[in-house]
């Protein structure tokens, strides 16, 4: 018997040319790789060809998107059981439907239904555009069974149950999940993440005293700081690693005094010069530690060494629009990356305000655009908008179980929050693309350009701060007054 001869320009993928293995699906096109494949199977719009919304895996001769009666060829991918069309997880059974068998075993009560206050999880999760994604992370041993234990009537669906359970990654993407959902009321992440570790690091401070300060130091100061911020919004990975920080200098300072032979109570001037000796970078932290301790009177007034820091210098103007230019035109910087710089660059705006504006901040009436960034809106030039508008069409992060219906203009991971200041900042110097440096830099040129009280209300700064970079920069519009100016 004769084996059926593959030529070798077809054992490459026809969409991305990549190579692919013996059995891989093979389309009128020609064969595809798995990744083509299961994309193609994922891909809604509306047919090229007959004009119907529906799955669309085939591509046109001009790259238009065709759906399988169109495409000719492709086969049949309606789901048997609930008749949607999707690529099929298991014979006949499409994904969404197969991720709601699953869950419904694991999150069994015991009567054979899924545990009443876990149903809103269970069809958030199944609304998932592409469920692969989902089937994917229950698959892991350690997700099905943090699952299994809530799914246990005798288990409380708490914070407090959440934070006996493990691994803390998975655990708090969980409880993002079901914060989303409404199965567990808001809590600030971050500080609930603070939480968790806090009890894992006093659980190992060997000597009682110290733990009881240490304690005291993270009750009274460090946690109801953070509080206080989370009032305002939620808290920042930099406000929570600051507080860490806080913690383990408090508990290396008592240590270092213990190995002196001394007690927080006995601690001098000499011990705390000592302590900042040829490491006052690397000790500042330590300073809330001691003047809180200080006010409980459990140090004697000491003079606490202060060294004035500077902020790295701003950019020059000149590369400050260079910048500009190559966000602007360059295809080889991602979207999204392309979009949060220039409105960093542009409006001078920071990072963690970029990324709490929504969809419904971008105004666009007729061919003008704007964005909310204070009062009155700022008008977008083109072509940057453009390239915001594009951004908003293709926001990434929305086709799995925490954000499917986010507004944010740049969606993140977690359930219902945008993207992290951390991750922004590493696709910034994944492009050299200069964060502080930068705004700084376009903050003192636009008070040079416009009165300051014009430019801290349109977007969105306190007056006194332009007010002061104004006069550091020795501009004029020193004698404009702030407030309304509206002819009457």
């Amino acid at each position: 018997m004769s084996r059926t001869r593959i030529a070798a320009a077809e054992l490459f993928c026809a969409r991305c040319g990549r190579g692919v293995r013996r059995g891989a699906a093979r389309w009128p096109e020609g064969y595809l790789c798995a990744t083509c494949h299961t994309h193609a199977l994922e891909t809604y719009g509306r047919c090229a060809g007959c004009g119907v919304d529906r799955l669309t895996p085939g591509i046109a001769p001009d790259g238009g998107r065709l759906c399988t009666d169109c495409a000719g060829g492709l086969g049949e991918f309606f789901c048997e059981l609930c008749g949607r069309e999707a690529r099929r997880h298991r014979r006949g059974v499409c994904g969404t439907c197969v991720l709601a068998e699953r869950l419904s075993i694991l999150l069994d009560d015991g009567t054979g239904r899924i545990r009443p206050q876990l149903i809103p999880f269970a069809e958030g999760l199944c609304r998932m555009s592409r469920p692969r994604s989902g089937l994917t992370w229950i698959a892991n041993p350690h997700v099905q069974q943090m699952l299994r234990t809530l799914a246990d009537p005798l288990t409380p669906i708490t914070h407090e149950t959440l934070n006996s359970l493990s691994p803390w990654r998975s655990v708090a993407y969980l409880r993002d999940l079901l914060m989303h959902h409404g199965v567990l009321p808001p809590a600030d992440r971050q500080l609930v993440l603070f939480q968790r570790w806090l009890g894992e690091i006093l659980a190992g401070i060997e000597r009682p005293e110290h733990r009881q300060i240490v304690e005291r130091f993270a009750a009274w100061h460090v946690q109801r700081r953070l509080r206080r911020f989370a009032e305002r919004g939620p808290l920042t990975a930099k406000q929570s690693q600051q507080a860490r920080a806080e913690i383990r200098r408090s508990i290396a300072f008592l240590a270092w005094l213990g190995d002196r032979g001394r007690g927080l109570g006995s601690c001098g001037q000499a011990d705390i010069d000592a302590w900042y000796a040829g490491a006052y970078t690397a000790r500042r932290l330590t300073h809330g530690f001691l003047r809180w301790a200080i006010r409980h009177q459990l140090l004697t007034p000491v003079t606490i060494p202060h060294q004035t820091t500077t902020n790295p210098a701003p950019i020059t103007q000149k590369q400050r629009l260079a910048t500009i230019h190559r966000l602007l035109t360059a295809d080889d910087i991602p979207l999204l990356t392309r979009v949060a710089a220039t409105l960093m660059l542009l409006y001078a705006q920071p990072l963690t305000r970029i990324l709490r504006l929504s969809i419904d901040d971008v105004l666009h009436h007729g061919n003008q655009v704007s964005i909310r960034l204070g009062d009155p809106p700022s008008p977008v030039p083109e072509p940057f908008a453009d390239l915001l508008l594009r951004h908003i069409d293709q926001r990434l992060n929305l086709t799995t179980a925490t954000n499917p219906d986010a507004r944010w203009l740049f969606p993140g991971r977690r359930g219902g929050q945008p993207m992290t200041p951390e991750a922004l900042e590493t696709r910034l110097r994944q492009h050299q693309i200069p964060g502080l440096r930068g705004r700084t830099a376009a903050i003192r040129q636009l008070v040079l350009q416009a009165p300051a009280p014009v430019v801290a209300t349109m977007l969105g700064y306190h007056p006194d701060h332009t007010a002061r970079l104004l006069t550091e920069a020795g501009a004029t519009w020193s004698r404009y007054a702030a407030g309304d100016h509206t002819p009457r």
